[in-house]
């Protein structure tokens, strides 16, 4: 079996899957281990959204992180001056840690995360759902019902369906 990796998550990524109702995909995707660290935890104010970070939480498909060295925390705070402190902390402890990153942010973390990371350690949304239908945990119907109830929250994505992904 491969070695499983550890995904830092960013809050957009966690309220995605909220909204599609697949926040127990991190659990099912078994090659991956996700963490969310205490202020990506701490962006989640919306009380259903927060109350659903929780379960998650509490059934360990979902662990949180907290940055735990004068390293990580000098990152973090060097970060923040350009980045929100979520965005920082995932960047921080990825960058020490040796961990992936899941976020849909562009820009600047873009920027910084291939800098930091180098290319491969970033996943988005689409990414995890195109992940979820390799790894059989969900179908093209699924991940494309789920990209329409994001794009009804305003989330866009350059592709008509996961089916095109498949086929690249």
């Amino acid at each position: 079996m491969a070695r499983v990796r550890v995904v830092v998550t960013d809050a957009n990524i966690l309220i995605n899957l909220i909204h599609i109702g697949q926040l127990p995909l991190l659990g099912a995707l078994v090659e991956f281990d996700f963490v969310a660290p205490d202020e990506v935890v701490a962006e989640i104010l919306d009380a259903a959204q927060a109350g659903a970070l929780q379960e998650a939480l509490q059934a360990g498909f979902l662990a949180s992180a907290s940055i735990a060295d004068t390293d990580e925390l000098a990152i973090f705070t060097a970060l923040t001056t350009s980045l929100g402190k979520g965005e920082s902390a995932c960047l921080a402890l990825a960058q020490r840690r040796g961990w992936m990153i899941a976020s849909d942010e562009r820009g600047v973390f873009r920027r910084e995360a291939n800098q930091r990371l180098g290319a491969g350690r970033l996943i988005n949304t689409s990414g995890l759902l195109l992940t979820a239908i390799r790894a059989g945990v969900l179908t093209v119907e699924q991940a494309d019902q789920a990209k329409a109830v994001l794009e009804a929250c305003r989330f866009r994505v350059k592709f008509n369906s996961f089916r095109d992904l498949l086929d690249e």
